[in-house]
């Protein structure tokens, strides 16, 4: 299952959504929207302006829900 995450780098929520996926052993493909015009683009072509925004597989957590990640993973 594909995993991606849209952060910054001042965003603390980010830091700890990727750190909670690492300690899980699931690997993700980080898109930085602070360095990385087209990953900003692409999130407020799906209609987000915050980070972080976390995929898996088909589904969207907006922000950093461990339950729901819990749930998906």
């Amino acid at each position: 299952m594909k995993v991606v995450v849209f952060s910054s780098n001042t965003c603390s929520y980010c830091s700890m959504a990727k750190e909670y996926l690492k300690e899980k052993g699931v690997e993700f493909e980080e898109k930085n929207v602070s360095v990385d015009a087209e990953a900003r683009k692409e999130l407020i072509a799906n209609g987000f302006m915050g980070v972080p925004v976390i995929y898996v597989g088909d589904e969207v957590i907006q922000g950093f829900d461990k339950n729901r990640l819990d749930e998906l993973l």
